[in-house]
């Protein structure tokens, strides 16, 4: 390296040399040589060599760096330095911190507390809450900083940021209340938050929404596309996803990578199974691009789905890139849709050599066992997650009112209201069964009898949280549910039932995609 032989030459180089050397240590990944030209530099003279521009290089460098020790020995120099409230330099120690998980995330917090914050402070602050899936955090910040005064300003950054926290929560009615702030201070048009203004209507369900909010933007970046189409992609409306992407290519922009993970999701949540196979070829073909692990991914789920098991496992065979988790995470789900059994368990080898401690490849297993009625078998996955100590997460499902969140789980009698929410819940599925509801105990994966899977069925969390939704929201208003895992059959057939008798519609995102339930229909024609 012609600049580190050039260096090594100088007898004795300044801080400025050496501060320097480390910054071009880091434009090239070479985060270790950093941070050992910082420490030398640290112990060749008194700290007081130590400036801002060397404590930010530092700090650049340990946020790329997998062990988080380094970043808070480095937070113990700065301190003894007296830096600790610098705003620059802690707003990047902050950046460094989030790359460590929640853990870290508190430390931050901690100096994000004590410091002398700026916008780029609050905004950073902001920023990690959301990117790390705090959203409750990231919105409570937010609405703090908009009261502190002192000249901290809400800006682009913070709005996008303070939009990301409410695509992840579903929080709609916060989502609308800062999208009214955006348009008071004229930034409909700008590209970042208008984008981020596309994701959240997307992610809160509201579509409509977020085509209107996109076709505000006034020059649109690859992003604002491919988010668009993501966006009708996850709603199950693959012709419009593709109308936008023919848009898009007519307005010159050429797609990415993304781009086309973002074309082939929307095909396979729409059941679009030629359209798919068509711009899979052409993705290489015409736009020369490789195929990665994400395209694989899209593709298997799409044949999958579609019932093309044997073609979709072809297709991992010839993969150029190792299958990850999600490709043979993939292929199990369809292998539960269409109860193939033995390819479920070759599946599910594959997945247990990537990752043998994750419940949700056993949960599928377990269904896929059980629905064939092969009981014995399930027993022993429930065996095999036991001797195994595998912790599955629970499943729960949300519900916004007020701006506040409210989440419910499977058998849920912690809510204040829940003897009103169960009693309002079975006067109800009496309702849907005088309307012909008949339970689907085949959702039910346990060798119980009838009468005891029905009443499991009667307990799980999405009938909990539209129950409350039904109690507490104005009549004839949108209800949206969040729900951390995939929708099971029988709660799909239930919320056909409710919207007819009720006269309501319901919105629920699932893991995999959104439910759209209006008078009895769904908008996924239960093809998910």
């Amino acid at each position: 390296m012609d600049a580190r032989r050039a260096f090594d030459e100088i007898p004795d180089p300044n801080p400025v040399i050496v501060t320097a050397m480390a910054s071009g240590y880091v434009r090239n990944n070479l985060v270790y040589h950093s941070l050992e030209l910082f420490r030398a530099m640290i112990a060749s003279d008194s700290a007081s060599v130590v400036d801002e521009a060397a404590a930010l290089v530092a700090f650049s460098a340990s946020a790329r760096v997998p062990d988080r020790g380094v970043t808070a020995s480095l937070h113990a120099l700065i301190a003894k330095i007296g830096f600790e409230r610098n705003a620059g330099v802690v707003n990047t120690m902050l950046d460094s911190y989030a790359k460590g998980g929640s853990r870290d995330l508190e430390v931050a917090r901690k100096v994000f507390d004590t410091m002398e914050r700026d916008v780029v402070s609050w905004n950073s602050m902001i920023a990690l809450y959301a990117q790390n899936g705090m959203s409750a955090e990231a919105i409570g910040l937010y609405s703090k900083m908009l009261n502190v005064g002192g000249g901290i300003k809400c800006n682009a950054v913070a709005l996008s940021a303070v939009l990301l926290a409410c695509a992840h929560a579903g929080a709609i009615q916060t989502g609308k209340h800062i999208h009214n702030q955006v348009v008071r201070m004229g930034l409909e048009e700008n590209v970042y938050v208008g984008t981020s203004i596309v994701d959240m209507y997307s992610k809160c369900g509201r579509v409509e929404m977020a085509s209107r909010a996109f076709r505000k933007i006034k020059e649109k970046n690859i992003l604002s596309w491919s988010a668009m189409i993501t966006g009708y992609g996850m709603h199950g409306r693959g012709q419009e996803a593709l109308e936008i992407f023919t848009e898009m290519k007519r307005s010159g922009l050429r797609p990415n990578y993304i781009t086309f993970i973002s074309v082939l999701a929307a095909c396979s949540h729409a059941g679009l199974l030629d359209e798919g196979r068509y711009w899979y070829n052409a993705m290489k073909q015409e736009f020369g691009i490789e195929a990665g692990v994400e395209h694989y991914g899209c593709m298997v789920d799409l044949l999958g789905r579609a019932g093309c098991l044997d073609e979709a496992y072809s297709l991992i065979k010839e993969m150029k890139v190792k299958p990850d988790a999600a490709i043979w995470g993939a292929l199990l789900s369809a292998c539960r849709i269409h109860k193939n059994v033995e390819l479920a368990e070759m599946s599910v080898k594959r997945l247990f050599e990537l990752d043998a401690s994750n419940s949700g490849y056993y949960v599928l297993l377990s269904n896929i066992y059980a629905e064939a009625g092969m009981w014995k078998d399930v027993e022993r996955i429930r065996l095999l997650v036991k001797t195994r100590r595998i912790e599955k997460p629970p499943g729960y499902s949300s519900f916004e009112l007020k701006g506040k969140i409210y989440l419910f789980y499977v058998g849920d009698k912690s809510h204040p209201q829940h003897i009103e929410i169960y009693s309002y819940l079975e006067k109800l599925l009496e309702r849907m069964q005088e309307a012909g509801y008949v339970p689907n105990t085949g959702s039910v994966l346990h060798d119980l009898d009838e009468e005891e899977k029905e009443s499991a069925l009667r307990i799980h969390s999405e009938k909990l949280a539209v129950a409350f939704a039904l109690m507490n929201s104005v009549p004839r208003s949108v209800i949206h549910i969040i729900k951390n895992l995939r929708v099971c059959s029988d709660c799909h057939t239930a919320m056909k039932f409710i919207t007819k008798i009720t006269e309501r519609e319901i919105i629920i995102r699932d893991l995999q995609r959104f439910h759209h339930f209006k008078d009895g229909l769904c908008s996924c024609r239960d093809y998910w």
